[in-house]
């Protein structure tokens, strides 16, 4: 395993700018999640550290090597795709052992490469059926299995995990983080899921229109985000954010200022801040409200089973924990420390 240092990149499509003066350094057997919405920049990073693509400007260095301009299958890095990239016509056991044929290892050894890597994957049943007998999960389990044959220096991940249902990313995101604990392998993960991320990485970066916003472990991201889009993009469902000037309650706070509340924050009491019930959602034990505030939608997030029989239409009152509001600038959306 290795080290990876993106040193400035740049990258232009024509007079599109896909990343933007972007440095990160990652360490050795580290797991990192690229987090950002679709079109940010981020899987066009991966590919650059993969040398799919060439940076406009910058370098790229994979443990103390510089690599910018080296072809792929230099850079001793494996990518798992978001499409599987497996081959139709091969069974599972011939997908996994691809690379090392290519590489032209002896039979006996890619046989136990073969097999000790199915094992860690718990797929060693599946090795005869084609991709086509395979579910989405397994597939994947397969594209995951001929990266980690490879031995790489640096495993790289595209969104491995979008084309398959709620209960098997749960799954897959338990089995990639095992992997990870037991190769402890560099590797970088693309997402826009921020549960993804949050469950995964032990960093996250997080992306916007090709610029690196912040990067810090996902609990301090979350507590402790720079700008209002870092704090309304982390947090399911997402932070609240107001106008200060539109809101007589919030007036205390200032002109020209955004104020975030997280949904679990704002508590229903008595008598306070009235809104008006638009949706509920039941999700197991918790309740996510969707309130009209104005014109505005509000989100409540309580474990209240109080609030189950609440209909569309229900004049409820709210509170906001004081100590949890976040302050940004309606200008600059950068955070405003409330000391």
């Amino acid at each position: 395993m290795s080290s990876v240092k993106i040193e400035n990149i740049t990258k232009k499509f024509g007079e599109v700018v896909a990343v933007k003066d972007l440095s990160l350094d990652i360490k050795e057997g580290e797991f990192i999640v690229l987090l950002g919405p679709s079109g940010c920049g981020k899987t066009t990073i991966l590919r650059i550290v993969a040398g799919l693509e060439h940076p406009t400007k910058g370098k790229i260095y994979i443990g103390s090597k510089e690599v910018t301009y080296m072809r792929p299958k230099e850079r001793n890095v494996a990518m798992v795709f978001q499409s599987y990239s497996l081959y139709p016509h091969l069974s599972a056991y011939d997908n996994i052992a691809f690379p090392l044929r290519i590489a032209k290892t002896n039979k006996d050894r890619i046989k136990k490469h073969v097999m000790d890597t199915a094992t860690l994957l718990g797929i060693n049943d599946l090795l005869h059926k084609k991709p086509r007998e395979l579910s989405g999960g397994q597939r994947q389990r397969v594209a995951v299995g001929r990266a980690i044959i490879r031995e790489p220096s640096v495993f790289l991940f595209d969104e491995p995990l979008s084309n398959l249902d709620a209960k098997l990313r749960v799954q897959m995101r338990a089995e990639l983080a095992r992997l990870h604990n037991e190769l402890k392998v560099t590797s970088i993960y693309v997402t826009h899921d921020q549960v993804e991320a949050m469950t995964l990485g032990e960093r996250i970066a997080v992306v916007k229109d090709g610029i690196l916003l912040q990067v810090g472990k996902p609990m301090e991201i979350y507590e402790d985000p720079k700008n209002a889009f870092v704090a309304s993009f982390l947090g399911s469902p997402a932070m609240n954010l107001l106008q200060s000037e539109k809101y007589k309650f919030l007036s205390k706070y200032g002109k020209d200022k955004i104020i975030g509340i997280r949904p679990e924050d704002i508590s229903i009491v008595k008598s306070g801040i009235e809104a008006t019930l638009d949706v509920a959602e039941m999700i197991g034990s918790e309740i996510i409200l969707y309130l009209k505030l104005e014109d505005e939608t509000i989100i409540v997030k309580t474990d209240s089973h109080t609030y189950a029989e609440l209909k569309p239409g229900s004049k409820v009152n709210l509170k906001l924990k004081e100590d949890r509001i976040y302050l940004f600038s309606a200008t600059t959306e950068e955070r405003i420390k409330n000391n």
